[in-house]
């Protein structure tokens, strides 16, 4: 990852009517997790006056995982509209497509009352529908069950080669997942998954400005570890125990979601508290490794020293997004 860059933050306040009144925007906040990106646009929208934030956080759309998923609180949330927090149950799979269906409604109807988005959260596949407009493929259950009987991921490989030799070439012959979705898109709907835009490899030019914030791998983890003590004394057990016996109960997705997954565990019996949260905290500490590899890959992105604090920051922010418009 390149190091962040400095410097411009002075020109943020006395040229920020220009970006309160000039055509509605989207700026998006990137990085990994605990970087601060849910604190860096408040403050953002704060000093815009007119700007409503949309989470790109998979797990922060349902209902009842509040503190393991560290949501805005309610005040934060009445003061500054926030969109796309609270809208799934926590027994449904909530899936790429009805986020980015829902991100295009929500940015639509920001836009419409000539207001700014805020898109922030870590959830790298959410960010890139919206700022890319990914063309999502359906999904085909059935053609998915077939396929998953075979279990030599090598065959499954030759048969996308055969029938997609695009998208074969991209895909490790031992990533059986990406394999596997592959040929259910190809199978199911008749037309080669690699006929579905670009793809993520590509990194187009576009009219969203993406800033990352930027912090060394140590403070990360401490930081990691540091909220889950958090969470802890604020009642994440509790909230975890209270979902373990709702019913309906959790979905596959909500129930893989980091901390709620392993404090599961720990009430079935199967591990101690103590081990779930330090497993937690290393699952999620890997989890990041993975958010800044692919944060990173993508060129786009304006990277930011996030130990700078959210005020400084959101100046910081303004100012490169107000250079961004104009160069447009």
């Amino acid at each position: 990852m390149a190091h962040p860059d400095s410097g411009g933050g002075v020109l943020s306040r006395s040229l920020l009517p220009d970006l309160s009144r000039g055509e509605p925007s989207t700026l998006a906040i990137v990085g990994v997790t605990a970087s601060g990106k849910s604190a860096v646009a408040l403050a953002v929208a704060r000093r815009l006056g007119n700007a409503e934030i949309v989470s790109a956080d998979s797990m922060q759309v349902y209902r009842e995982m509040d503190i393991g998923t560290d949501k805005p609180p309610a005040s934060v949330r009445a003061e500054v509209p926030h969109h796309l927090i609270d809208v799934a149950d926590p027994s449904e799979d909530y899936s790429l497509t009805m986020f980015q269906a829902a991100a295009r409604g929500a940015r639509a109807d920001i836009a419409a009352r000539g207001r700014h988005s805020v898109l922030a959260g870590g959830t790298g596949l959410y960010h890139r529908a919206v700022i890319d407009d990914l063309d999502i493929p359906a999904r085909f259950p059935d053609a998915a069950a077939a396929l998953e009987q075979e279990p030599d991921t090598s065959a499954l490989h030759l048969r996308l080669a055969e029938l997609d030799p695009v998208a074969a070439s991209r895909i490790e012959p031992a990533n059986r997942r990406r394999i596997l979705r592959a040929l259910e898109v190809t199978v199911g709907s008749g037309r080669p998954f690699s006929s579905y835009g670009p793809g993520l490899g590509e990194y187009p030019p576009g009219d969203i400005f993406q800033v990352g914030l930027w912090l060394a791998r140590a403070e990360v983890d401490h930081r990691i570890e540091q909220r889950y003590h958090r969470q802890m004394a604020d009642g994440f057990l509790a909230e975890v125990e209270a979902l373990a016996v709702r019913h309906p109960p959790l979905s596959r997705t909500a129930s893989q979601a980091l901390g709620y997954k392993e404090l599961l565990a720990c009430l079935d019996g199967r591990i101690s508290l103590d081990e779930a949260v330090a497993l937690a905290v290393s699952r999620t500490r890997r989890f990041a490794r993975r958010q800044e590899r692919w944060f990173r890959r993508d060129p786009r992105i304006v990277w930011l020293d996030a130990g700078a604090g959210a005020e400084p920051l959101a100046d910081e922010v303004l100012s490169r997004l107000l250079q961004f418009r104009l160069g447009h």
